[in-house]
């Protein structure tokens, strides 16, 4: 029988704050699970999000981490599985764009976005692996992009970063799938965000134009997706990317 519920599993969503970090650990507690999240700078929206968990009558953290520090991660990661006795699901959503062509690009924006987008992903992963080996069971689910797998002007450090996450996705699923961890990739397509609500509504429109669908996405319907990939509905999927884009990357 199908199963979309998340009853009883512990979850962790890094960059839970904002945009679809928010919408993913808020529809993880909708579907019955507890949910942690991390935040960089954004206190005060990472406790509303706490606040709204708890008011669906789960249990919440909001831990502050900067997410390419590993030794953080490691205790973040002995935080929730210690305190809520478990670790079911990894959500690696913490991730930033620093746009511009290549041939105006600094080395420090193409190092920032590598390490916070790449670098994070493994940290979480690595940290994750011990309490999920000791249950034989888990769910990491890695937030990767559309442009990681098409490419986009002006975005190299991006498209590199959320390609690498796909890579990454595919060879940590074969290592871990005989302890019964699934490692699973979403690619989503342009999702209406804080981050892409400051286009103008004419290059809105001209990206609207080239998704099949005709519209952009919602960060909840990306949030849908992982709450099937994080449910035991998706129990025997992994080393997969899913595209939540409309039909952009077709």
């Amino acid at each position: 029988m199908t199963n979309f519920s998340l009853e009883g599993k512990s979850c962790l969503v890094t960059g839970g704050s904002r945009g679809i970090g928010r919408a993913v650990a808020v529809a993880l507690a909708r579907a019955g699970a507890d949910v942690a999240i991390t935040y960089a700078r954004s206190a005060d929206a990472a406790e509303e999000v706490k606040a709204e968990i708890e008011a669906l009558g789960r249990r919440a953290m909001a831990i502050q981490a900067d997410a390419v520090d590993g030794k953080r991660a490691d205790e973040v990661i002995q935080q929730v599985a210690k305190e809520w006795e478990r670790l079911d699901v990894v959500v690696n959503n913490a991730g930033i764009t620093k746009d511009t062509l290549i041939m105006r690009m600094s080395e420090e924006q193409w190092d920032d976005v590598i390490t916070t987008n790449l670098k994070s992903v493994f940290n979480y992963s690595k940290a994750a692996i011990r309490p999920m080996m000791r249950q034989r069971s888990g769910s990491i689910i890695n937030v990767s992009s559309v442009v990681g797998i098409s490419g986009n002007a002006g975005q190299t450090n991006y498209a590199a970063s959320k390609a690498g996450i796909i890579g990454f996705t595919k060879s940590l699923a074969k290592e871990i799938a005989s302890r019964n961890i699934r490692v699973n990739a979403i690619a989503p397509g342009y999702i209406r965000t804080e981050m892409t609500g400051q286009l103008s509504e004419d290059v809105l429109k001209a990206i609207e134009s080239s998704i099949p669908m005709g519209r952009s996405g919602e960060s909840d319907e990306v949030a849908d997706t992982i709450v099937f990939l994080a449910s035991d509905a998706s129990r025997y999927i992994t080393g997969e990317t899913i595209r939540v884009d409309g039909g952009m990357a077709m």
